[in-house]
């Protein structure tokens, strides 16, 4: 049986003569909207400005040629792909009480027997294809992706910034110990707080300085990476602060202690709160 949160298949049963269906692909310069009007002949295709209202205008003349077709809409529902536009598009379409859901891209069957052709306009017919699929309730069309919060999406930002934050620092400390060997020097510190002052020091097996064009390079990488370092534990002390000023709920207090016994780190704790939680 089909748990109420599935979101392989529709749970709302498809009354295609009263539902104008709209599938949008977005891009970084336009959006290309096609819909599916009860009553019309034609399949509508519209390139539009990467803009909410153009869409709604689009839908609301085709909600429009529906009712003059003796199609009254009763329900509209709108799909696209996840992407840099797809959840504040879905939360703005819902608020005006519009169905909009969010398609995993992944999980649209593409045909493998041969090379496909990858248009804008072939892409709506497939991403179409898909939804309708989905709205008749019909597994392996697609699935679609739970919409988060404004809210939630923050709370996943500490999180992630941290995660990004820790790979520039191992990428800067890599690119500075790689620069020492190419110099033959050994044995020095690149991570140490004072290592950059300690660069005029340091000398070649040749007994040379380190060339002057080298040393300023060292000298801007070590100060992105003391950068780097300050915003990690900037970014550390507010997700403690606000692990132990979370709702004393659910396993919230659990997962603070074991954070400050260390049974599991800060990251791993805030982790469980704000994404899995």
């Amino acid at each position: 049986m089909a748990q109420s949160n599935d979101l392989s298949f529709c749970l709302t049963a498809l009354e295609q003569d009263s539902t104008l269906i709209a599938v949008i692909e977005l891009g970084l310069r336009s959006w290309l909207v096609a819909g599916l009007i009860p009553g019309a002949s034609r399949q509508p295709l519209k390139k539009l400005d990467p803009d909410a209202q153009e869409v709604l205008r689009a839908l609301d003349r085709w909600r429009d040629e529906a009712v003059k077709a003796g199609r009254p809409i009763k329900r509209l529902v709108v799909a696209f792909e996840a992407g840099r536009d797809g959840f504040w598009l879905a939360r703005w379409l819902r608020a005006r009480e519009i169905e909009a859901y969010v398609i995993h891209a992944s999980s649209i069957p593409v045909p493998r027997e041969h090379r496909r052709a990858k248009t804008d306009r072939l892409d709506t017919q497939l991403l179409m294809r898909a939804f309708l699929g989905w709205l008749r309730g019909e597994r392996k069309h697609c699935s679609m992706v739970a919409i988060p919060t404004l809210a939630e999406e923050d709370a996943k930002r500490p999180s992630r910034e941290h995660e990004k934050l820790g790979g520039e620092r191992s990428r800067l400390v890599n690119k500075l110990k790689a620069a020492m060997i190419r110099l033959g020097i050994r044995g020095f510190n690149v991570k140490l707080g004072q290592a950059a002052e300690r660069l005029e020091e340091l000398r070649t097996p040749e007994g040379l300085p380190i060339p002057p064009h080298m040393l300023e390079e060292l000298r801007r990488d070590m100060a992105r990476l003391k950068l780097v370092k300050e915003q990690i534990k900037a970014v550390a002390k507010a997700r403690q602060q606000r692990l132990e000023h979370a709702p004393q709920d659910s396993l919230h207090p659990m997962l603070l202690m074991l954070a400050k016994l260390k049974s599991i780190g800060l990251e791993t704790a805030d982790m469980l709160v704000h994404e899995v939680l």
